[in-house]
This record gives C-alpha cells, structure tokens and sequence, in this order.
C-alpha cells in the first residue's frame, strides 16, 4: 500500500527534471521527463517508504543520515535540488500542503523561545567544537552569508565584503557605541572596532563562541574596545548608537519578534540606526524543515516580511532600508560544502560516520534551498527618526563612500 502511496505522490511531485527511485524490493520506477540524466535514490527498508509518505522532508533527511536512503555522494546535491525545485512549483499532494499551512501556524509555539530554552537550543548548535567550525568557515570565522560582489572570489574575500557592506549601512563614526547581537566568534565586533574605531559589546547566548571571542579580542590588543558578553538580548540594558545582528533572528522566533524589535527600538539612542541582517522567505510563512528543528537548528525559524514588518512597525521603528540577497547564500553554502569535503579526514578524527552523513545532508540541503526557493537574506536598516541616514543610498558606493568616511573622521 504504502509503494503505491509513495508512486502515486512522486508522479505527481517530478515533473521538472528525471528521479530514479528503487524500491526495497527491488522494483525501479523512473518519474519525470526529458534530457536530464534520473539521479537515483535507493530505498532500503519498507518502513521508509511509509515514512516518505507521512513526513517527506524528515523521513528523506534521517533516511539518509541512518542509510536507509541510498544516494550517491555526486548525486545528493542534484537529488535534492530536484525536490526542492518540484515542491517549489507545488507538486505535493493537497493534504501534503494543508499539514505544511498548519505546521506554520503552529510556529509561534513550536519556537517560543524562552531564555533559558534559547540558550539550550545554541548550545546544540554553536557549542560543538571550534577546531570543527575552523575546518569549513572562513579565517575570521563568519558562520553567515557572505557578500559577492562577483561570483568568482574566494570566500575569505565574500566574507570580509560582507562585514564591510554591513558597517556602510551603520554609517559608523569613531567612538561610537554599538552593540552585536549574536555576536558569534567575534569576527563582526574585531572588524569594526579595529578598522573603524567603535566600542563595540557583543552578546551570544553560546559559552563556546563567548570564550573564543574573548580570547581573539584579548589577541588583537582590543580588551579596551570590545567587551563579548554572555547575555540575552532581553537582559541588555542602556544605549547604543549602532546596533548588529547578523544570522541572529533566525533564532528568535515568531512569537518572540515584537520584543525583539521593541528591545532594539529601547536600546537604540534617538539617531541610533540598526542593521539586522537575516534569512528570509520572499513568499507566505514556512513552517520550519522538521530535519532542521530536530537535528540541527532547534527552535528555529526563517521569518517571511510579513512577519517581520508588523513587529517592526509596532515597535515604531523606520524601515530606511532594505535590500534582499539572492544567490549569496547558496554560494556560501558551496564554497562550505566544498571545504568540508576537502577536509573530511580531519572530520571523522572528531566526529562519527552518521554526524558526517547529517553535516553532509545539511549543507547540501541548504544550497539547494537557496538556489531553488523564494529564500535569500533580508538585510533591514531601522531607526527610530527618518532623518537619521541620507535620504540616497550613494553613501553606500564608490566616491560617495569614501567623502563620508573621510566627513566621519
């Protein structure tokens, strides 16, 4: 019954690109048409193909971390680019759909992320070895999307045009403060207090990144200008002239979005502006991949703006800027993807075969995301005056920039 369930789903699923599926008993069915070559997905045990069936995306994604799911290290970027692009184009079936529209409507609760459930909820995540982090990430350690300016530079070079498009849209002056929130492993707070001059505390929820952080400030000879806390947002206190979060809200939470705009509306000095820089859906609210809550991100949540603009405009917050990445982040994930790989000997030294076969999953689950869905990164300017950035966004470029950093001096 459940093969038939399973067939009957796939033939209505495939229709851009060809899949290959071999059933546990041994039975080939192809789905799709065309020129394409089928990638193949080999299904193991019969309570697989039940699983398939009820939960898709968390049944594919622990079928392949446990083995029950076969598919070949070169195909699983193509296999999964291939179901997101076809979910994309709404090829599920009608009950399908209606459990996703109800997932999402549970998310508020299913990501009420309290203080001390969001502290356990980075651990699980952000506490895993550094040495492991180091082998995949940049130099500086920047665990977010990177900025190409052209598709062809490295990583280190995206990432370091990253933090400096991000300090453009802060329109930072010596001396001033500004507060990091999420700060991670430092890399953000170390850049912007070393080539322009501010104060800068950094909170992260991680004792991990928090000890890491300290260490590389303590390094740079920068304990005077930057201060890294273990803090929740909710906790801070004072005022800040800037404010940054990068790949922070993306564990707050539905629930949780009107305190954290308000927080920042609190913290912000009357011609403070804040940069908040997060992952997004150009489409209606996502419930969140059931693989990614269990395995890898719990407790969290890529807002659609039309969740995010009612809590920023309760919050009585301007929106003076807003500009949407697309393509960056699925080039990140490659390069991420590429340098895991090259170091894989160094990984299972650390690490076992399944937390190989699920970082693998991930990643590759993520550049396929960000290469077929209506997902990029929002980055929001706020403020809580209009008149408290330029009007135009020349600031931003060339000769421009450069006459205001040299009027910032």
């Amino acid at each position: 019954m459940w093969d038939t369930i399973l067939d009957r789903m796939l033939a209505r699923l495939v229709s851009h690109g060809r899949l290959r599926v071999i059933y546990p008993d041994g039975t080939a069915r192809q789905y799709g048409a065309g020129p394409d070559p089928a990638t193949t997905l080999t299904i193991r045990q019969p309570r697989t193909v039940r699983a398939l069936c009820l939960s898709p995306d968390l049944a594919l994604g622990e079928g392949y971390v446990d083995g029950t799911i076969a598919i070949d290290q070169a195909d699983l970027h193509d296999a999964l680019a291939l179901l997101v692009r076809n979910r994309t184009h709404g090829g599920l079936p009608a009950w399908a759909g209606a459990g996703a529209r109800w997932r999402s409507r549970l998310a508020g609760w299913a990501t009420r992320n309290t203080p001390a459930r969001a502290r356990r909820n980075v651990a699980h995540h952000y506490d895993l070895s550094d040495d492991f982090y180091r082998l995949f990430l940049d130099a500086d350690m920047q665990y977010s999307c990177a900025y190409f300016t052209d598709p062809g530079m490295p990583l280190d070079q995206a990432q370091e045009a990253k933090k400096h498009h991000i300090a453009g849209k802060l329109l930072l002056r010596p001396g001033m403060r500004v507060l990091d929130i999420g700060c991670g492993w430092g890399g953000m707070a170390l850049t912007l207090a070393r080539d322009y001059g501010v104060q800068v505390t950094g909170i992260t929820l991680s004792r991990n990144q928090r000890d890491t952080a300290q260490a590389r400030v303590t390094a740079a000879g920068l304990d005077g200008r930057v201060t890294i806390r273990m803090a929740d947002y909710r906790t801070i206190s004072g005022h800040f002239d800037r404010i940054v979060s990068v790949g922070m809200l993306e564990h707050v939470g539905p629930a949780h979005y009107r305190t954290f705009f308000r927080r920042l509306r609190a913290l912000l000095a009357e011609d403070g502006v804040a940069l908040v820089h997060t992952i997004g859906f150009s489409e209606p609210p996502h419930p969140t991949s059931d693989w990614i809550l269990r395995n890898i991100f719990p407790g969290g949540h890529i807002p659609s703006m039309s969740q995010l603009s009612p809590a920023y405009e309760r919050a009585q917050l301007w929106l003076t800027d807003v500009e949407v990445l697309r393509g960056h982040y699925a080039l990140t994930c490659q390069h991420w993807r590429a340098r895991f790989e090259a170091a894989l000997p160094e990984v299972r030294r650390m690490y076992d075969d399944r937390f190989v076969r699920m970082w693998r999953y991930y990643l590759v689950a993520c550049q396929a995301a960000f290469e077929e869905q209506w997902q990029g990164v929002f980055q929001l300017q706020l403020a809580r005056r209009q008149d408290a950035v330029p009007a135009t966004r020349d600031y931003l470029y060339g000769a421009d920039r450069n006459a205001y950093l040299h009027a910032a001096q």
